[in-house]
């Protein structure tokens, strides 16, 4: 498929989908992440028009420049499966009409690379060109990761990525193998020498000295790790990655914000208020969503933030502090 595809398409696109905007979230929609439970989205998360954000909702991506909204599309929920092209290329479809930004996919999510292809296959022309797509490598070898970069861009129809990103780093013993002679890093100068990739970045939720460390061998233009108000109570991400992260002028996305639909499951915080904590840190979050009322949902919540307060922040923390390992099970 093309990349270099005409803007007009994807204008037309919001435009006629703007008669839809009237479109209410059902009882199937909810902010989950993969494995999270279904909830009666609140009225509070009505969208704004299609293509409507607000320019105050919008921040950039880092040193990227990319301009990302506080809300993006994650690659698990309804993506991370196989064989369910029939609610993830919708989901996925609404997205792109309602105007997100930022996607975000890995090899590692099942089907979530061919949902997106099938995705900007049906798309108007050029919907691929309007969102800042990344992808990532969890091969640590140079020839490995190329492999699975054509492999991705292949499924995904494009020819190229915008961020690649090295994934799920837990062990210094992964970080030696990246930059050991024939490591990753080599995949990363190669694909960025031909264009296969604009950006690169690093992803981890185990271990944030080992993110700390990988920022310190390698100028790195972002980071993924997990973002929620369990975090400052062990292995905090929020003191230690996301600082050094602002000071080399890193773009942060934030991930596990609602802990995979636990916080929500016990009634701890609602959807608005681990979203809002999430976008305090982070410029954008990314939420897996299972339904287009999910992308409703999370994009309205989004749109609607307003500044959070250290009070605010603060109250949140005091109050998952009890069930801070539960809701932090990804860490080390």
């Amino acid at each position: 498929m093309a990349d270099e595809l005409s803007r007009r398409g994807v204008l037309k696109f919001v435009a006629a989908a703007a008669a839809a905007a009237g479109c209410k979230t059902t009882s199937s929609g909810t902010t989950a992440g993969a494995g999270e439970t279904s909830a009666t989205p609140p009225a509070s998360a009505a969208l704004p028009a299609p293509g409507a954000s607000a320019p105050s909702a919008t921040r950039t991506l880092g040193r990227t420049g990319a301009p990302v909204e506080p809300v993006s599309l994650g690659g698990e929920g309804i993506l991370r499966t196989w064989n369910r092209e029939h609610e993830a290329v919708p989901m996925i479809l609404e997205a792109l009409r309602l105007g997100v930004r930022y996607c975000d996919t890995a090899p590692a999510y099942a089907g979530s690379l061919d949902y997106y292809g099938e995705a900007f296959r049906q798309a108007p022309s050029g919907a691929r060109d309007q969102v800042f797509l990344a992808s990532k490598t969890h091969e640590r070898g140079r020839d490995a990761s190329l492999r699975l970069l054509d492999e991705s861009l292949k499924r995904l129809g494009t020819s190229r990525l915008d961020l690649w990103q090295l994934h799920d780093l837990r062990t210094r013993e992964d970080l030696d193998e990246i930059f050991s002679k024939g490591g990753a890093i080599q995949a990363v100068e190669a694909a960025r020498k031909d264009g296969r990739i604009r950006f690169v970045g690093i992803t981890g939720h185990h271990d944030p000295a080992i993110l700390v460390e990988a920022m310190q061998r390698y100028d790195f233009d972002t980071v993924l790790c997990a973002v929620n108000p369990a975090d400052p109570a062990r292995l905090p991400f929020l003191t230690t990655v996301v600082p050094e992260a602002r000071r080399r002028g890193m773009g942060v996305i934030g991930m596990k914000v609602m802990a995979a639909g636990r916080i929500l499951a016990d009634g701890a915080a609602t959807p608005e208020e681990l979203i809002g904590y999430g976008a305090h840190f982070a410029d954008t979050v990314i939420v897996g969503m299972k339904s287009p009322a999910e992308v409703r949902q999370n994009l309205g919540i989004g749109r609607a933030l307003t500044p959070q307060t250290k009070e605010t922040l603060a109250s949140l923390e005091r109050r998952l502090a009890p069930r801070a390992d539960e809701y932090s099970y990804f860490k080390a």
